[in-house]
């Protein structure tokens, strides 16, 4: 029989919601240990709200990387970068270091820097950055918080494809579960194992991605189906993109 592993966490008709609003009512799913899950859903659709209630309730086991990146604008990308850890330090050695960058950090932070491209920017603020690079700066606090889980609220929506997959290929590297917020429909299917959907605050799709075709993620974008709906013939004409599983090219 093969091996089986406790959930990671498991919520059972769950209302989650911010004060006395309830945005997901009812909500029911489980979190493996080992899974890499994509999370869709239009603009308005909860996403936000289930990752912040699965932060909260896996605590410190998390690393986040929140949609806004929370990054200090007048703070160069070293210092944003080594935040995430802050706590690890005395807060004589973190006064020292807006002065003075500790070798040890330093050195760290410039080899996850190297990884992420941005190793010529380490001294430059966050604020002179463009919205990529603020973005990789704000993966990169994230990684270096060295926790075993990963959650991130749209990580890759500022980089260009073959970027996106190489931020994905680093947070796999080091975290053994994820649960990421993104837009691209055929990067749910192709990178990641199972896909949570969000529409009208209900799970609508919540399926291994081997399962699932572009068609069954473009329903919860009801306002872009009826777009694609309404266009003219000569473009409705054209073949539909064929469904983009996990590992094919």
């Amino acid at each position: 029989m093969p091996e089986r592993h406790a959930p990671l966490l498991a919520l059972e008709d769950v209302d989650l919601g911010h004060g006395d609003r309830v945005v997901l009512p009812r909500l029911s799913l489980t979190l493996n240990p080992g899974e890499r899950v994509a999370l869709l859903g239009p603009s308005g659709a909860g996403k936000s709200t289930l990752l912040a209630a699965l932060r909260a309730r896996l605590g410190d086991d998390v690393a986040w990387c929140p949609q806004h990146h929370g990054l200090v604008p007048g703070l160069a990308v070293y210092h944003n970068i080594y935040m995430g850890r802050l706590g690890k330090h005395s807060a004589l050695a973190n006064l020292w270091n807006l002065v003075r960058p500790l070798r040890g950090p330093w050195q760290e932070i410039a080899g996850l820097c190297e990884r992420l491209g941005i190793d010529d920017l380490m001294r430059r603020p966050v604020g002179q950055l463009s919205g990529g690079q603020r973005q990789r700066t704000a993966i990169g606090r994230a990684l270096y918080q060295r926790r075993r889980l990963f959650l991130g609220d749209e990580p890759v929506a500022s980089v260009d494809p073959h970027q996106a997959l190489h931020l994905l290929s680093l947070i796999d590297a080091q975290h053994d579960t994820c649960v990421i917020a993104l837009h691209q429909r055929e990067l749910a299917l192709s990178h990641f194992d199972r896909v949570w959907g969000l529409r009208n605050g209900q799970l609508a799709i919540d399926a291994p991605a081997t399962e699932l075709s572009l068609d069954d993620l473009d329903a919860l974008y009801p306002d872009a189906a009826a777009t694609a709906a309404s266009d003219t013939p000569e473009a409705t004409s054209q073949p539909r993109p064929l469904p983009c599983y996990r590992g094919q090219a």
